[in-house]
C-alpha cells in the first residue's frame, strides 16, 4: 500500500457523519465543523441499504431466525464474514461503497492531518449498529448505471430487496487498497442532541483522577449456571488468568471499588446489586467498568429504556430505571456487555448509553453486538490454546484506555491497532472483538 498523504494542523478537524431515514431512503450528510463550505451529501436508497445490512448481518455473531446462540457465534467465528481477512475487507469494502458516498470519501481523503482530524457519527435507526471505522475505502466501484439497474430490479411486487450488485470481486486489490475509515480519522459517536441538552451535572474526569475506579466485573446473576444465557461471561477467575492478573497489577497501584482482599474477589460477585451500586456511586469513582450481561431491547416495540444491564438479583437493571433513579454516574463508563451501544436503533435513543450520559458520564464505551466468551472462541477457534481469550484482552484494552487522558483516543489506537495484526495475519485479533467497540462523547471529550 502506498502511504496516504498527511498535513500537519493546528487542531484536529472535526467531521459529523449524520444520517436520517426518510420514508424508504437514507439519507446523508458530511460536514467539517465551523467549515459549513464543505458539506457534502448523498442518499442511500433503501434496495443498497438493504444490501449492505444484510453483508453486515451474515458476518455478526447475532443469532439469525432459527439459530441458536451457539450456532451464531460457531458461524461468524468459524464461516462468517469475519472469519478471514480476505471476506472482512469484502464487507468492509462493500459497506464503504454503499453507505459512503463519493463526495464523502473525497472530502475525508481531503480532512487527513496530523493530528488525526476526529469524526462523530450519528447514524440512523437503520444503520445503528454498523461499525463505521471498520469501512474500507473503496478506490473504484460499480458504475452509477449498475447501481441505477440494481434497484430498479429491486423492487418487486413484494416490495423492496436487497440490490444485487456486479461487484467483481476476484481482485480486491484493484478496488481497494485496504485503507479502513479509522486509518483516515478518529471515529467516535456523537450523543442524541435531546440528551445532549438535557439538564446534567457532570463533574470533568480531571477532578477525580485521584478517586478510585468502580469495577463490576462479570456480577453472578441469582439462578444461573455458568454455562448459561445469563452465566459467566468471564469465565472462572484465578489468580494466574490474564484478566485476575491485569486487576491485580491495578490495585496494587491505587485503590478500586468495591475494596477486595484480593483481585480474584472482584469478579462473580453475588452482592453486586442495585443498592450495592447506589452506595458505590455515592464514593463518586473517578470511572466505571460493566462487564456481564445486557439486554437489547426489543426494535419492534419501540422502547429503548427497556434495554437492561444484569445485576446480582432476578431483576435487570433498565435504562429507564437508571434515570429514574437518578444515580451519579462517573464521567467515565465502559458497559462491556451484549449490544448495550444500541441506543440508536430507536427514534428516542434512551438506552443504556443515554441513561450514562444522563447520569453524568461524558464518555461511554460500549459494545454494538454480543461479544462471544472467551470460552466459546476457544471452543470453535483454538481447542488447544487454554489461554487464549480474546475477550479478555478486549476488556483490559478498554480498561487501560479509559486511565487515559483522551480515552475515545486511546480506545481507537487499539482497534487500529488489532485492525493492522488482523490484516497482517494475526487471525487471534478477530474483528468479532474490536470491531464491535464504540465510543460515545460529549462535551468536548476525546
Amino acid at each position: 500500500m502506498v502511504d496516504l498523504a498527511v498535513t500537519a494542523a493546528a487542531e484536529p478537524l472535526t467531521l459529523v457523519l449524520r444520517f436520517a431515514d426518510v420514508g424508504i431512503a437514507t439519507y446523508a450528510s458530511l460536514r467539517v465543523l465551523r467549515q459549513p463550505a464543505r458539506t457534502v451529501t448523498w442518499v442511500v436508497e433503501q434496495p443498497i441499504l438493504l444490501a449492505a445490512l444484510q453483508q453486515l448481518a451474515d458476518a455478526l455473531p447475532d443469532p439469525h431466525p432459527g439459530e441458536s446462540r451457539g450456532q451464531a457465534v460457531e458461524r461468524a467465528l468459524t464461516t462468517g464474514a469475519f472469519a478471514a481477512a480476505q471476506t472482512e475487507l469484502t464487507v468492509a469494502y462493500v459497506l464503504g461503497v454503499l453507505l459512503i458516498g463519493p463526495a464523502g470519501w473525497d472530502l475525508l481523503m481531503e480532512c487527513i492531518a496530523q493530528p488525526r482530524a476526529v469524526l462523530f457519527v450519528t447514524p440512523s435507526a437503520r444503520l445503528a449498529g454498523v461499525p463505521w471505522g471498520l469501512l474500507a475505502v473503496p478506490t473504484t466501484g460499480p458504475t452509477q448505471e449498475e447501481l441505477v439497474r440494481a434497484r430498479a430490479a429491486a423492487t418487486t411486487a413484494r416490495g423492496q430487496e436487497p440490490a444485487r450488485i456486479p461487484w467483481r470481486l476476484d481482485d480486491l486489490s484493484a478496488r481497494t487498497e485496504g485503507y479502513r475509515l479509522m486509518e483516515l480519522v478518529d471515529v467516535l459517536m456523537a450523543a442524541p442532541p435531546n440528551i445532549v441538552h438535557s439538564p446534567r451535572t457532570p463533574t470533568p474526569y480531571s477532578e477525580l483522577l485521584e478517586h478510585p475506579p468502580l469495577l463490576i466485573l462479570d456480577p453472578k446473576v441469582p439462578g444461573q449456571r455458568p454455562d448459561s444465557a445469563l452465566g459467566s461471561v468471564l469465565g472462572r477467575p484465578t489468580p494466574k488468568t490474564p484478566l485476575v492478573r491485569h486487576f491485580g497489577e491495578l490495585t496494587r497501584r491505587q485503590e478500586v471499588l468495591p475494596g477486595a482482599g484480593a483481585a480474584v474477589d472482584l469478579f462473580r460477585r453475588t452482592d453486586a446489586d442495585r443498592d450495592w451500586l447506589a452506595a458505590l456511586l455515592q464514593q463518586a469513582p473517578s470511572r466505571l467498568l460493566f462487564v456481564g450481561h445486557a439486554s437489547a431491547a426489543d426494535g419492534d416495540l419501540g422502547h429503548a429504556d427497556r434495554a437492561a444491564i444484569h445485576l446480582a438479583e432476578q431483576r435487570a437493571l433498565t435504562a429507564a430505571d437508571l434515570m429514574a433513579l437518578r444515580l451519579p454516574l462517573p464521567p467515565r463508563v465502559a458497559l462491556l456487555a451484549c449490544e448495550s451501544g444500541g441506543d440508536y436503533r430507536f427514534d428516542e435513543a434512551t438506552g443504556l448509553v443515554a441513561a450514562m450520559i444522563l447520569g453524568g458520564a461524558q464518555l461511554v464505551t460500549a459494545t454494538l453486538w454480543s461479544l462471544p466468551t472467551g470460552a466459546g472462541y476457544r471452543q470453535f477457534c483454538a481447542p488447544d490454546e487454554p489461554g487464549m481469550d480474546p475477550m479478555a484482552e478486549l476488556v483490559c484494552a478498554v480498561d487501560e484506555a479509559h486511565q487515559q487522558p483522551e480515552a475515545a483516543l486511546a480506545v481507537n489506537r487499539w482497534q487500529r491497532a488489532q485492525m493492522r495484526r488482523w490484516r497482517d495475519g494475526d487471525v487471534t485479533a478477530s474483528p468479532v472483538y474490536w470491531a464491535a467497540l464504540v465510543t460515545f462523547a460529549v462535551d468536548g471529550q476525546r
